[in-house]
């Protein structure tokens, strides 16, 4: 279905029309992928149950907040009869350069994602536009967008919606586009026709449980986040547990180990978004630089960055575990030493735990 779509009018049009002019729609916003699905979750509900049981959830005390709501789209926003869920292309043809800083104990590796311009703004623009477009031909309707703003099983929404199935690492893949994209959700009134959800791929492949640093994927599609370097960096408050520490490597904000293995990644589809291109030279900086910045300017420069949420004191603790996975160099010593007296716990003890890694001098 292309934007040439002819537009339909009325709640009464005829639903596949609809659901074809939703595709055009969303297509010409920018959205690589769209799909419709219904509202039933009941396998992915007791996965979810489980894996709350069993505490993998760290101290996100708000993914077990609102009950089963997150898998019942119904009673999250009632009248919700179908879900339109998008995806939009975050890819960067970057892979030797990944590994490159990888390697690289002196330069600071931040997840893919955050480089350039949080896309929750950009995205939740592009589906409220999209909400729009659709009620001027179809007139009002009830409907409400989620980008990763409320308890949605979005995953478990877009596979239904055939937009790629759960891998083992519990990221979405798309056989024809691998798993660097965003996801975005529409819940609506419409009784829209459903998508063929998406069948799964994976097959015998362990490569993402092989490669985690922290062996956080403890059983295939089983992710513990209390190991995970993504979760330690981004959500978790107080302390790294020092055993995770090593691991981290030079890894300050997220991690992408588990999708850069990943076979089906080499049918990503690359974007040149310009909100995605990385800002503030963050692919390159190294770890004494971005250690050097005051809160001010960690303000300043993560002003619209998925990276401000984390705050510059546990900027400060996870570079100072960063440095202390780094080479014993000058560069190295000088900023540890630079910390030493800052005002926040939490910084210090990294810090003395990272000047410790190195010999004396």
């Amino acid at each position: 279905m292309t934007a040439a779509t002819p537009p339909v009018t009325g709640r009464a049009a005829d639903p596949a029309a609809l659901a074809g002019r939703v595709r055009a729609l969303a297509a010409g916003l920018g959205f690589q992928r769209v799909g419709i699905s219904g509202i039933e979750l009941g396998e992915d509900e007791a996965h979810l149950r489980d894996w709350l049981a069993q505490g993998l959830y760290g101290t996100m005390d708000w993914m077990a907040a609102h009950g089963d709501k997150r898998s019942r789209p119904q009673e999250l926003i009632p009248g919700t009869l179908r879900v339109i869920s998008v995806g939009l292309d975050y890819g960067r043809n970057d892979g030797d350069e990944v590994w490159s800083t990888l390697a690289d104990g002196g330069r600071a590796y931040v997840a893919r994602y955050a480089l350039g311009r949080d896309y929750h703004k950009l995205m939740r623009n592009r589906l409220q536009k999209l909400a729009e477009r659709i009620q001027a031909e179809v007139g009002p309707f009830g409907h409400r967008v989620f980008v990763d703003s409320a308890p949605v099983l979005e995953r478990a929404l877009a596979r239904n919606a055939g937009l790629g199935w759960i891998g083992k690492h519990t990221c979405l893949i798309d056989r024809d586009g691998g798993s660097w994209f965003f996801l975005g959700e529409i819940y609506v009134d419409l009784p829209l026709p459903v998508d063929a959800p998406a069948s799964a791929h994976c097959g015998t492949c362990t490569r993402c449980i092989d490669v985690c640093p922290t062996q956080a994927i403890v059983a295939p599609y089983r992710l513990d986040a209390r190991r995970c370097i993504s979760y330690l960096t981004i959500e978790h408050e107080g302390p790294i547990p020092e055993d995770l520490r090593p691991a981290i490597g030079n890894r300050i904000f997220g991690c992408d180990d588990c999708q850069l293995v990943c076979p089906w990644n080499k049918f990503a589809r690359r974007s040149d978004e310009p909100d995605f291109r990385a800002r503030n030279d963050l692919d390159t900086a190294t770890l004494p630089q971005l250690f050097a910045w005051e809160e001010d300017e960690f303000l300043r420069r993560t002003e619209g960055s998925p990276i401000r949420r984390s705050g510059h004191e546990r900027w400060l603790r996870n570079i100072a575990v960063a440095l202390g996975n780094a080479p014993s160099t000058p560069a190295v010593l000088g900023a540890l030493e630079s910390r030493r007296g800052h005002p926040s716990p939490l910084v210090r003890e990294h810090v003395e735990w990272a000047l410790r890694r190195h010999p004396r001098r």
